[in-house]
């Protein structure tokens, strides 16, 4: 008997569907000489540090902190906030571990998604359920249908086939715990609030915080473009001159205004030609998320979960894939589909080209397609329909058998021997695969001149600012999260461009932050934690996020894009078998002891707050004792109505646990520097205290 172990239950279902005859059991399926049972995604999980010291309920302390384990251990996953074991994993795990001991199965089957977070849930089931050796297999799978389902299972492939992949995902797991363990705990203890940071949340919210801190502190600057709008033979004609004038220089744009109105404008040159305007790329997961971001406002994780759904019913190839292009071995297959689409009607045609087919281009899975299964409109929710139309869609265009022409023309107009002005229009002739998708650039109208002609000017100065850093969407941080380093302006342009390689090379390289499997659930959770929000297609720093990354940034933990990127690089390396998994634990751990051995801070540091409900010193007005909380140094007997605090942060400055020393024993400090006035001045003081209250002592 082959026992197949899927990720989960829907998958399970598929696979028996197309074996066919198979009888439901008591969390398992049997039939034709096969066993299908399922996981539940996540059976096992990493032991918490209490696991390894033994200290059960043990609240979280820093003694035990950088904590590495000599071995990392796995346990059955546990119920959400709680220590006990999940009755239904527990009960699954036992009908896996049955199966794989039974004395009939001679060979176990990984079907876990086809990515490396699949690999190793179906991995650790196995590993802490087999007692003795059996032939182990992998069934690999880009999408659900009977058909590919059928073939997948006639050609099984060796489970050792996929250790490379299994090592990355291992890798993965072991530094994320390690960073999340960590740095969570020592966050939270020194803050007193809950700190979620890892190894990509906080590049990510990060980056918005940056964004966002920018355009709150951006001043605009007035200036003067220089601009005419006259007619020439009943036609406007609008030309823009690339000369800028700060707002003190009126005068100069005058100048040059009647400069140019002196000259004469002249058409010296006109290009007129029919061109084919290729449709865009086969989607990835971002791209295509980017895309339903900007036209139906849709977050990535809700489009996630549809793509998710619309793969599990047959209907998309595996989306978690960061790839455009299809495998050169998929030729036949994709021959196929198009002799499917093109029977109920849709104008396509197999096409042989290196911007569709390119191995060099592909990672793990190809670009997302449609698959042998075509659903009806009333199968799929309207939101599903949207998703699969515009995957559908794509698909159609870039295998259209009608080109799209087009007239491409380009005018140049020189204005005496200052300036030399072009013109751009675009008019589709022939539809072709716009048809079935908008065009990239919209139709643009170019007046009736020719070579020779004289154009009427009237330049004037034309007030302007300069405009504030534009808030992520959807599709600049996903196009930041693929390549940090990247110009945000060149990796939109990505799609439109047949040489991209270089986007490709950052993805092979693993220089991207989170990947197409991460990303979506890693921005969720940074949501759900209050550090961030979507809205109307932009993303937004919350109180929450500010307070997380200021909070590191005064404790020293430094999680910028570069080190993830670096940590992401060494996790390509073992999926390349160049370095080992313990080579990327040890990695790892010399980043998180850079932030346990930092050097002591001296008093009048910024960063040095103590730790979340140290005691400080006694109240000056009730003798309580004064606690550092999370936002001051607070007097504990507030339940009796004592108001007593002295603030974390007093005119931009910490105020560091020695000086709130200080001003509960002698009643004032020396003095700090780093103070910034309310007219973003800086200046340095001591404090003091007055009565009940704080303040500043220039004596």
């Amino acid at each position: 008997m082959i026992l197949i172990i899927a990720e989960k239950p829907s998958l399970a279902r598929n696979i028996c569907d197309a074996i066919g005859n198979t009888k439901k059991r008591d969390g398992y399926y049997e039939g034709e000489g096969y066993i299908v049972t399922w996981a539940l995604g996540h059976l096992f999980q990493l032991c918490d540090v209490e696991d390894y010291t033994g200290e059960e309920n043990a609240r979280w302390k820093l003694d035990n902190l950088p904590f590495y384990p000599n071995e990392f251990r796995y346990k059955l996953r546990t119920k959400a906030k709680s220590k006990a074991v999940d009755s239904g994993v527990a009960k699954q795990f036992s009908v896996i571990e049955k199966l794989c001991n039974r004395d009939d199965v001679d060979k176990i089957v990984n079907a876990g998604d086809a990515d490396r977070e699949g690999e190793i849930i179906i991995r650790l089931c196995i590993q802490n359920a087999l007692k003795t050796p059996k032939q182990l297999c992998r069934l690999w799978l880009p999408d659900q249908t009977r058909e590919t389902i059928r073939a997948e299972l006639s050609q099984l492939r060796e489970s050792s086939g996929y250790n490379n992949l299994a090592s990355e995902g291992f890798s993965r797991t072991y530094v994320d715990w390690l960073y999340g363990i960590n740095l969570t705990r020592y966050a939270t203890l020194k803050s007193g609030a809950l700190l979620r940071v890892g190894r990509v949340i906080i590049p990510i919210v990060k980056a918005i915080y940056d964004r966002d801190m920018a355009i709150r502190n951006f001043v605009p600057t007035t200036y003067y473009g220089i601009v005419s709008k006259a007619l020439t033979d009943g036609e406007e004609i609008e030309l823009v001159s690339t000369r800028k004038y700060a707002k003190e220089e009126l005068e100069k744009a005058l100048r040059c205004c009647k400069a140019y109105n002196d000259c004469d404008a002249i058409v010296t040159g006109k290009t007129s030609k029919k061109d084919t305007l290729n449709p865009g790329k086969l989607f990835s997961l971002s791209k295509l998320q980017n895309l339903l971001g900007k036209k139906y406002k849709m977050s990535m994780d809700e489009s996630l979960k549809i793509v998710q759904d619309l793969y599990e019913k047959g209907y998309l190839t595996y989306p978690r894939t960061n790839s455009e292009y299809l495998a050169t071995a998929e030729k036949g297959k994709i021959a196929k589909i198009i002799e499917n689409i093109a029977a109920v009607g849709y104008p396509v045609k197999f096409k042989d080209k290196k911007t569709i087919f390119d191995d060099a281009k592909i990672e793990s899975h190809s670009a997302l397609t449609p698959t042998f299964k075509i659903p009806k409109k009333e199968a799929l929710s309207e939101n599903e329909y949207k998703v699969y139309q515009t995957v559908f869609r794509r698909f159609v265009a870039v295998f259209c058998s009608e080109d799209c022409v087009a007239q491409k023309t380009e005018i140049k107009v020189k204005v005496g021997e200052y300036e030399e002005f072009t013109l751009k229009g675009t008019i589709i002739l022939e539809k072709g695969w716009t048809k079935f998708e908008d065009p990239p650039s919209k139709n643009k109208v170019l007046p009736n001149l020719k070579k020779g002609d004289k154009v009427n000017t009237d330049f004037q100065p034309k007030e302007k600012e300069t405009s504030p850093p534009k808030h992520y969407t959807v599709e600049t941080l996903n196009n930041f999260l693929k390549n940090p380093y990247r110009d945000l302006k060149a990796a939109a342009q990505d799609s439109e461009n047949e040489d991209d390689m270089e986007e490709y090379k950052a993805i092979f390289e693993g220089v991207e932050i989170g990947t197409e499997a991460t990303r979506t659930g890693i921005i969720r959770n940074a949501e759900d934690s209050g550090y961030i929000e979507l809205k109307n297609n932009s993303y937004y720093i919350l109180g929450g996020g500010i307070f997380l990354i200021e909070t590191l940034q005064r404790l020293g933990i430094n999680m910028e894009k570069e080190k993830t990127a670096h940590l992401g690089r060494a996790l390509k390396k073992v999926y390349r078998n160049e370095i080992t998994v313990e080579d990327c634990v040890k990695l790892a751990e010399a980043e998180i002891n850079e932030v346990f051995n930092q050097a002591p801070l001296p008093p009048e540091d910024d960063r040095d707050m103590g730790v979340a409900g140290e005691i400080v010193g006694k109240c000056p007005l009730c003798h309580n004792n004064v606690v550092r909380g999370r936002y001051n140094y607070g007097c504990m007997g507030y339940k009796d109505g004592c108001k007593f605090k002295i603030s974390l942060e007093i005119c931009k400055r910490i105020i560091p646990i020695s000086a709130a020393r200080d001003l509960l024993e002698n009643g004032k400090t020396t003095k700090l520097k780093g103070f910034i006035s309310k007219n973003d001045k800086p200046f340095d003081g001591a404090l003091k205290l007055d009565g009940d209250k704080v303040v500043f002592d220039f004596s």
